[in-house]
């Protein structure tokens, strides 16, 4: 999909030599550069929301659980 974005002659600048390092046209850097960005946020999300839950429930281990891993380990084949 095209599209068209304003962007900071600094910012622009430094991006076309980034991609002209990389041997990247200028959309395929901006195409990663979003991906990773993405990525990063979504990734940023799934940890604030499991520090709300953890913030209201219990981290700690179940005593009965965590003897019945412990001595399953032996057994398992990694």
């Amino acid at each position: 999909m095209k599209t068209a974005i304003s962007l900071p002659d600094s910012v622009f600048e430094e991006a076309e030599a980034l991609a002209q390092q990389l041997g990247l046209s200028r959309s395929e850097l901006y195409a990663r550069a979003l991906q990773a960005y993405l990525k990063r946020y979504n990734r940023n999300q799934m940890l604030l929301r499991l520090n709300q839950v953890y913030s209201q429930e219990s981290s700690d281990l179940d005593s009965v659980m965590a003897k019945m891993q412990f001595t399953s380990l032996p057994h398992e084949d990694w």
